[in-house]
C-alpha cells in the first residue's frame, strides 16, 4: 500500500490543493484523491511533486507492506 505525507509537505510549502495542482500540472481533485490515499501517481508526478516541495521523493511517498493477519 502506497502512504503518503504531501499533506504535510503541502502545508510546510503554505500553499492549498489548487496552487498545488496548478504547479504540478494536475487538477485540485487529483491533489485531493492522492492525500487522501485513493489514488497513487505516476512516477513522474511523484517526482514532480518532490521537486516542488524540495524533498526526496521518499519523503513524501512510502510503500508500506500489507501485514496478514491470518493465523494458521
Amino acid at each position: 500500500m502506497l502512504k503518503n505525507r504531501l499533506k504535510e509537505r503541502r502545508a510546510a510549502l503554505g500553499v492549498n490543493q489548487q496552487e498545488l495542482g496548478r504547479m504540478a500540472g494536475v487538477s485540485r481533485q487529483t491533489i485531493s484523491l492522492i492525500e487522501r490515499g485513493d489514488y497513487s501517481p505516476s512516477v513522474t508526478l511523484a517526482l514532480t511533486l518532490a521537486k516542488i516541495c524540495g524533498v526526496a521523493v521518499e519523503d513524501i511517498f512510502s510503500l508500506e507492506e500489507e501485514r496478514n493477519d491470518e493465523r494458521q
